[in-house]
C-alpha cells in the first residue's frame, strides 16, 4: 500500500503539480482581471435606429388607419362602398334616402331631396353636413358645409323632406358622405353625368325687348332669398314676396313687393339654373309683366299675382322696374 501511494505522487509530480505553472505577466493579467469591472457589451446603433424605426413606423400605420377609418366611416377602395344605392341602410333599416335629379351631371348645381327617416332627436341641435368623394381621382370635397338643424322639414314631424343643391367637378361615380357633428352617419354612391359645357341662355320669342341675355350673368346665386318682416321672402328693402314661403310647382298666389321705386309696371323673368331655360311665370305662367300699385306692407309698391313655376330647382326672379332690371331673387322649388 505505502509502495501504491508513492507512485502516484510520483506520477502527479509529472504533471500538474511539478514546475511554474504561470509566468509573472499572466499572474499579473489575471490579478488585473479580478480587481476589474466587467464591461457590458453595448449594443450596436445602427440596430437600435432600424428597430426603433420600425416601430415608429408601425405605430403610424396602426393610428392612421384607424383615423381614416373614423373620418371616412369606411376605408376608400373597399369593393362594397362603390357599389350605386341611393339609400342607406343599418340592420336592415333604412336610415336616409337620397333623390338627386334625373338630369345629374357634373359641372352645374343639382337639387337633391334627402328623406331622414329617425325621429327628430336624433338631428335637433346637429350640425348636417356632405362630403363627396370620386372614386376614380379619390378626390374628396365638402359639398354641404355644416348646417344646425333646428327645426323638422316644413309639414312633417322630422327630416323625412331634406332639400339642398351643390354640384361636383367630375363625371363618374361618388359617394356622398353625411356627418352629424363630424360622425359618420353614412353614405350613398350615385352616378353623375359628362359635364355638359355651354347651356347658354335663350329668350323666348315673346319675352319683353328689354331682357338681355347679359342680365343672367349677374345672378349671385349664393345671395338666397331671406325671410324678413315676419312673412316676406326675398331681399329686405328691396324686393319682397308674400306667400313664396313654401314655393312649389302647384300655382299660388303671391304678393310682389318694391322698395325705392315709383314704377307702374313689374316684369318677371324665371330663369332655371340647371336647365338654363327662361320662363314667363306671372299669370299661370301666361305673362310677363304685371301693373304695380301703390303702397303696401311698408313697400312703396306692390302687385298682387297668381304664379306657376313649371320645374323643380333653383329659380332666379329676374325682376324689372319700368323695363330696368331692378332686382333678383333666388329661390328654391322642391315640390
Amino acid at each position: 500500500m505505502k509502495n501504491k501511494l508513492s507512485d502516484l505522487k510520483g506520477a502527479m509530480d509529472s504533471t500538474t503539480h511539478r514546475g511554474r505553472h504561470f509566468t509573472e505577466l499572466q499572474r499579473h493579467k489575471i490579478r488585473q482581471a479580478v480587481h476589474s469591472p466587467v464591461e457590458t457589451k453595448r449594443p450596436n446603433p445602427l440596430i437600435i435606429f432600424i428597430m426603433t424605426s420600425v416601430a415608429i413606423c408601425l405605430m403610424g400605420f396602426f393610428v392612421s388607419t384607424e383615423l381614416l377609418v373614423k373620418e371616412n366611416g369606411t376605408i376608400n377602395g373597399s369593393p362594397d362602398t362603390w357599389h350605386i344605392q341611393h339609400e342607406y341602410k343599418e340592420n336592415g333599416k333604412v336610415l336616409f334616402s337620397i333623390y338627386p335629379d334625373p338630369e345629374l351631371h357634373a359641372g352645374k348645381p343639382f337639387g337633391y331631396i334627402i328623406s331622414f327617416t329617425e325621429p327628430f332627436d336624433t338631428y335637433e341641435g346637429k350640425e348636417l353636413s356632405i362630403l363627396a368623394v370620386h372614386k376614380k381621382s379619390g378626390q374628396r370635397i365638402e359639398v354641404l358645409s355644416p348646417q344646425r338643424i333646428t327645426e323638422p322639414s316644413p309639414g312633417y314631424s322630422s327630416l323625412q323632406r331634406f332639400p339642398t343643391s351643390f354640384q361636383v367637378p367630375h363625371s363618374g361615380i361618388w359617394r356622398y358622405e353625411v356627418y352629424l357633428d363630424g360622425k359618420p352617419y353614412g353614405d350613398v354612391v350615385v352616378s353623375v353625368g359628362e359635364k355638359v359645357e355651354g347651356n347658354p341662355v335663350t329668350l323666348p320669342e315673346d319675352i319683353p325687348v328689354y331682357v338681355q341675355e347679359s342680365d343672367f350673368d349677374t345672378i349671385d346665386w349664393d345671395r338666397k332669398a331671406a325671410t324678413f318682416d315676419r312673412d316676406m321672402i326675398g331681399n329686405e328693402k328691396k324686393s319682397g314676396i308674400i306667400g313664396a314661403d313654401m314655393p312649389s310647382l302647384a300655382g299660388q298666389k303671391w304678393m310682389w313687393h318694391l322698395w325705392g321705386t315709383e314704377a307702374s309696371e313689374l316684369t318677371v323673368v324665371g330663369y332655371h339654373r340647371e336647365s338654363g331655360r327662361v320662363y314667363p311665370l306671372l299669370n299661370n305662367g301666361e305673362s310677363w309683366t304685371v301693373p304695380l300699385g301703390g303702397e303696401n306692407n311698408g313697400a312703396d309698391v306692390h302687385a298682387p299675382s297668381s304664379v306657376t313655376v313649371p320645374e323643380r330647382g333653383q329659380w332666379a326672379l329676374v325682376l324689372y322696374a319700368d323695363g330696368e332690371l331692378f332686382d333678383v331673387i333666388v329661390l328654391e322649388i322642391t315640390s
